[in-house]
């Protein structure tokens, strides 16, 4: 029987069953990746179905792990790291699910899928403890806002470098146009346009709003919040360029990949630079 396990330091503990629901949900998005890309490459329904299993086995898990992180802590599991990066993995997970349910959009799992297994990998090096009490820092509904607002936004920005990499791979294998090649740009752009006004208010506002609660000043050139700047200042140039229609078609997709990318490095940045944000 997998019990509770108290930790050496007060109000933190160690569960079992959470950290085994992490690994099923882990195998389940690793088995998911290659089954999504041999799909991507043969169209297979046998395939797509086993991919798409594979993936609600995980999101499950995912889910169910999640939850009992926020039962035995009695607050959204964000207090660390890990529950952050727990909640941003399953954010994606989720919205490419619902996104799923609604469009036939499997073949972007080979997208996706990869980003969500990179972020678990990252995750199992992280402390994994629950906290029962968050920091005082942390005790602020700005806190809130701006976790989830930001992790929205990342989806957002996520979709959008999904559909970048598909726009990229379609056009290179028909060696120019294809036939949905305007509705993918518009999703691109869509995405985009969605996640920019989210990430403005959650991760610039609504973070400097929780900075000057926490620490008393808005803004302290932390390695995160200037990555956050610069993610900031890429979608703003992105959609400028794209309104004044220099950045199109071809360009705009791999703008949209490239942004993606500096989300990454800023994150891991964040691991790698610590500074005020070290703990989230």
């Amino acid at each position: 029987m997998i019990c509770l396990q108290l930790t050496g330091k007060a109000g933190l503990m160690e569960t079992g069953i959470d950290i085994t629901l992490f690994w099923i949900a882990f195998w389940g998005y690793l088995a998911a990746f290659p089954l999504f890309v041999v799909f991507a490459a043969t169209r297979g329904s046998m395939v797509e179905r086993a991919a798409l299993l594979a993936f609600s086995v995980a999101l499950l898990a995912h889910t169910a792990g999640i939850g009992f992180r926020w039962y035995y802590s009695s607050h959204m599991p964000i207090g660390n790291m890990f529950g952050y990066s727990l909640i941003l993995s399953w954010l994606i997970a989720a919205s490419f699910a619902a996104l799923m349910a609604k469009f036939d959009i499997s073949i972007a799992g080979a997208a996706v899928s990869p980003v969500i297994v990179i972020i678990f990998v990252i995750s199992a090096f992280l402390p994994k403890e629950i906290s029962k009490h968050l920091m005082p820092a942390l005790q602020s509904y700005w806190f809130y806002i701006h976790i989830i607002l930001a992790a929205a936004s990342e989806c957002a920005f996520l979709i959008a470098a999904g559909g970048g990499g598909y726009y990229l791979v379609r056009r290179a294998r028909t060696g120019g146009g294809f036939p949905e090649a305007d509705r993918v740009e518009g999703l691109i752009i869509k995405s985009i346009r969605i996640g920019y006004p989210l990430f403005t208010v959650g991760a610039l506002f609504a973070g400097a709003l929780w900075a000057w609660k926490a620490w008393g000043r808005f803004w302290s050139w932390d390695p995160k919040e200037t990555g956050a700047l610069v993610v900031w200042l890429f979608y703003t140039l992105l959609l400028h360029q794209q309104r004044r229609g220099k950045w199109q078609g071809s360009t705009l997709a791999i703008m949209a990949v490239v942004g993606f990318v500096i989300i990454i490095l800023s994150f891991l940045g964040t691991l790698v630079l610590g500074g005020l944000h070290s703990y989230i």
